[in-house]
Formats: structure tokens, sequence, C-alpha cells
């Protein structure tokens, strides 16, 4: 199974819907499959113009490790070398702090992964949790 452009869209625009709500900074989400390529992306207006690659990064560190932005970056804490290593192996492309969201299917299966990024690590979570649920997808945060 792999994420539908649809249901893409909708974590894409329910995500910024909860950020609407919370009353947070302008927020930029990424939505990839299972080999990290981009199904969607959207920036709210007012977002700084480079946070399409933190985004990605929170993302793409999630799909190509299987692990969250939180767990990697517990990784990062624990065993820097490891995550320094990581990061080599891509290119530079991991940014592992939350707000970086595993999509799996019924399964268990990854699917692909979300990032956000605008507000603070945590907030960006609670917003892509919400737009996750919206589509009817398991999260893991």
């Amino acid at each position: 199974m792999t994420i539908s452009l649809r249901k893409a869209r909708t974590i894409v625009h329910k995500t910024f819907e909860k950020g609407r709500e919370l009353d947070l900074k302008p927020l930029s989400v990424v939505v990839l499959d299972a080999g990290g390529h981009v199904q969607a992306f959207e920036r709210e207006d007012g977002a700084a113009p480079g946070r399409f690659e933190i985004a990605f990064g929170k993302a793409y560190g999630s799909v190509m490790l299987g692990i969250p932005g939180s767990a990697q970056m517990a990784r990062a804490e624990q065993q820097a070398y490891f995550m320094t290593c990581v990061n080599g192996a891509y290119g530079g492309k991991v940014i592992p702090v939350p707000g970086g969201i595993l999509l799996r299917d019924k399964k268990g299966v990854v699917i692909g992964a979300v990032g956000v990024t605008g507000d603070t690590s945590d907030n960006d979570v609670i917003a892509g949790l919400a737009g996750i649920e919206a589509a009817g997808l398991s999260a893991e945060s």
C-alpha cells in the first residue's frame, strides 16, 4: 500500500486547519511515500521560504529509518555519531527532531511519512497528527 494523492492532500489541509485552530505560526507540510518521494507539499502564507527543506528532512529521516522524529532525536542524543553517519549516508537530508511522523498501514507496514514545521516541534506534531487522523491513517510520532 502507498499513500494516495487524495489522502496526502487531506493530511496537508487538515494539518493547516488544526494549526489555525491552535493559533500556530504558519506551517509547512510535506507528505512522502514509502520511498521518500514527495507526494504533496504546501506552505501556508507567511511561512518562511526555507521550510520545505525542514519539513522534508523531518519526514525523510522518519521514512528512511522507520522511526519517527522523536525517536530519531532520542537516538541523536544517545548516539550522536550514529545520526551523524546516517546524515552522511543520506546526503545531509535528515533532521532528527519531532515533527517527522511515520505513516503505517493497518498491518504496521510503513507507507510514508509526514513532516510538519513552522511552530514548536511539539505543536508541529499535534497539527500533523490531526491531519493524519482526518485521512484515516495510522501515525507514529
